[in-house]
């Protein structure tokens, strides 16, 4: 569990870390200490030109009160602007993309009282604030105007979170901020490692500053390999250190064949109309990224996403492995996200009325109280109630202990799908072609085509299936290892009684609060069917299900009659995980990789990769209202060569070659 700061504030309303007898800034003018050492230091403002990239990244080492990325990101706007004037946006960065770590993050009221203090930043950390996340280890990307500053602010030891991220071997950081308080007062952040680990992720020429001229500080950045110099300090400090990194390491976090390439992402098509397919979509808008969506039905989310209530909460476990790390996280990116689009104007029903799983079995009871005992999760994120205090939540008589998840609730998939579509649009159009069957894909030297019985579409330069169950309906893709689940949800008439219900109830399945004056029932779970048919049989068991559980309740023995239902095949995974990357080809990994059947992890061949271009994003069950837009993130930022917001692990666990490596290990292929 990630512990806050123990802080005070002094008589000039500076904040005063207890725990290192340390000031979070400058008793004088701690801003413009801010900008002189940090950002005039490394050169932003002119590097932000003509660089060689669309997006420049800055990593910082401590997060603090967030003044040094409140006075870039003010200072970043402040050159889009100037551009705009020059007209020149077309030929430098669009794009901030600034990382912080902070072991022990401010509360969020010390946070806003902190930052009173610079009412000239009060535009931009009033936004942070809105965003500031819970206590929860790991990485938290929060986005500000509509994904053109991105902070990915990581929650835990600096160095054990480079260490856990996902990078490639040209690595991400074009400049350093290494910051912290004094060595003197923190010395097991000042260390060898973190500094050689600085230079794992630091890409060519990337430049560092930072407030300290310490002697092991600047003999341990020179031997990391940062050709590091003493220059003037700022104030009345006489020196500090400036650096530049010489020569790129080429390591990655991930072994070859778990590698994430990038991809020249010129026009990208799209294949799908649900969930995932709008979240790859409004990914590949904010990014400028050209693109195209093809669907088979008439209209968006007629698929697995077509339900009238979807909830939304995350699948936690009672440790933290890569599923509960990926959910958590994926969990509180989508609630952002989605209040993002309700603020910015595009509408969908919703209420994030909570979520509460009861205990309606006794595994399920033994499961919550281990939850409780290994204090895991912040309580923000999902806190273990009584019966009685369920019940109060709930709003109706159940008798169930369980667990609350506070910051979920439900939305409708189909208007959501549709503002996500409109989102995307709004920030780079994009056309939308419908009742459009692909049967084939083609790639050829111009790039990839999409075919139907009447007509070749293209050429484009990526495809990505987010196609649910169809995913594997292409010559390419016909080894996809789908695991369809069909399931059916009923709609019930709302009585006097379950009207109030106010909060979404898990059991085996679930069960909404009264919309439309109906409640969502459900859902069934039947394997090997691709049947859509919706069928009496299955609305019978819905009801028999909640009454099974509930026959005490007359929130469930009041209800009315089923007057409809839906039916739909969720895509999953036998690893009950989506799948993101490009598409693996497993004679290509074979023969690149045959060493893994004798135990070997080196002398490896190079992979020919015969499908490049192609992409997999499918596989979220019924979770991906949850899991699909950080997911999405995370693909199109490693085809964009940009940092990543899922750590290494949760990158593997993701792979779409992590089946195929898995046979290989065990010899099975």
């Amino acid at each position: 569990m990630i512990k806050n700061a123990h802080i005070h504030f002094n008589d000039l309303g500076t904040p005063f870390a207890n725990d290192f007898s340390d000031i979070y800034f400058s008793n004088g003018d701690g801003l413009a200490e801010s900008h002189c050492v940090f950002y005039e230091k490394n050169n932003i403002d002119a590097r932000l030109q003509n660089h060689d990239q669309p997006h420049f990244v800055i990593a910082e080492t401590g997060f603090g009160t967030g003044l040094n990325f409140l006075n870039t990101w003010q200072r970043f706007t402040d050159y889009l602007a100037r551009q705009q004037v020059q007209n020149q946006l077309d030929k430098d960065v669009k794009r901030l993309h600034f990382i912080s770590f902070e072991k022990y993050p401010l509360q969020i009221d010390d946070l806003s009282q902190a930052l009173k203090v610079w009412p000239s930043l009060s535009s931009f950390s009033d936004q942070l604030i809105k965003r500031y996340p819970i206590n929860l280890a790991g990485c938290h990307r929060l986005e500000f105007e509509k994904g053109r500053v991105i902070l990915d602010l990581y929650f835990g030891d600096a160095l054990e979170s480079i260490n856990a991220m996902s990078f490639s071997q040209t690595g991400i950081v074009d400049a350093w901020y290494l910051d912290g308080f004094a060595p003197s007062k923190n010395p097991d952040m000042w260390q060898q490692s973190l500094f050689e680990s600085m230079a794992n992720i630091s890409r060519a020429n990337a430049t560092l500053s930072t407030f300290t001229a310490a002697g092991f500080v600047r003999r341990g950045l020179i031997e990391a390999g940062f050709n590091t110099t003493k220059t003037n300090g700022f104030g009345q400090k006489r020196d500090m250190l400036i650096g530049q990194f010489e020569h790129v390491k080429n390591t990655q976090s991930a072994p070859a064949y778990f590698n994430q390439d990038s991809s020249t992402l010129k026009n990208v098509a799209v294949i799908g109309g649900g969930i995932a397919s709008s979240c790859i979509l409004y990914s590949l808008a904010k990014r400028g990224i050209a693109s195209q969506l093809f669907c088979q039905d008439e209209q968006p989310a007629m698929g697995a996403s077509h339900n009238v209530q979807g909830a939304i909460y995350p699948h936690l476990q009672a440790k933290n492995s890569p599923h509960s790390e990926l959910f958590a996280h994926s969990f509180l990116y989508a609630k952002r996200l989605y209040s993002e689009l309700l603020t910015n104007g595009f509408s969908f029903d919703h209420d994030w009325c909570g979520v509460l799983q009861h205990a309606v079995k006794q595994p399920l009871a033994d499961k919550h109280q281990n939850l409780a005992q290994k204090q895991l999760w912040p309580t923000q994120l999902m806190r273990n109630v009584t019966a009685e205090q369920g019940d109060e939540i709930a709003g109706v008589t159940t008798g169930y202990s369980g667990v609350f998840f506070e910051q979920g609730g439900w939305v409708n998939p189909p208007q959501l799908v549709n503002a996500m579509l409109n989102a995307a649009n709004s920030l780079t159009p994009f056309k939308s072609t419908f009742n459009c069957d692909i049967k084939q894909l083609k790639k050829t030297e111009d790039g990839w085509f999409l075919l139907t019985n009447t007509e070749q579409l293209g050429p484009f330069s990526d495809v990505i299936i987010c196609a649910g169950e169809h995913s594997d309906a292409f010559e390419q893709t016909k080894a996809l290892p789908i695991v369809g689940v069909r399931g059916q949800v009923s709609h019930v008439q709302a009585s006097e009684q379950s009207n109030k219900l106010k909060t979404v109830l898990c059991h085996k399945g679930y069960f909404t609060p009264a919309y439309l004056e109906h409640h969502c029932m459900g859902a069934t779970f039947e394997k090997n069917t691709k049947s859509r048919q919706v069928t009496a049989h299955d609305n019978q068991l819905n009801q028999e299900q909640l009454l099974n559980f509930y026959k005490q309740s007359e929130f469930a023995t009041t209800l009315g009659n089923i007057t409809s239902a839906k039916a739909a095949v969720r895509c999953t995974f036998i690893d009950h995980l989506p799948m993101a990357g490009q598409w693996c080809e497993q004679s290509d990994y074979t023969q690149a990789f045959a060493n893994l059947r004798l135990g070997k992890r080196y002398q490896y061949e190079p992979l020919k990769k015969p499908q490049q271009g192609l992409h997999i994003f499918t596989g979220f069950g019924a979770r991906a209202l949850c899991s699909a837009p950080l997911s999405a993130e995370h693909l199109i930022s490693c085809l964009n060569n940009e940092p990543r917001p899922l750590s290494e692990r949760v990158s593997q666990a993701i792979h779409p070659a992590r089946f195929i490596v898995r046979d290989l290990i065990r010899n099975k292929i």
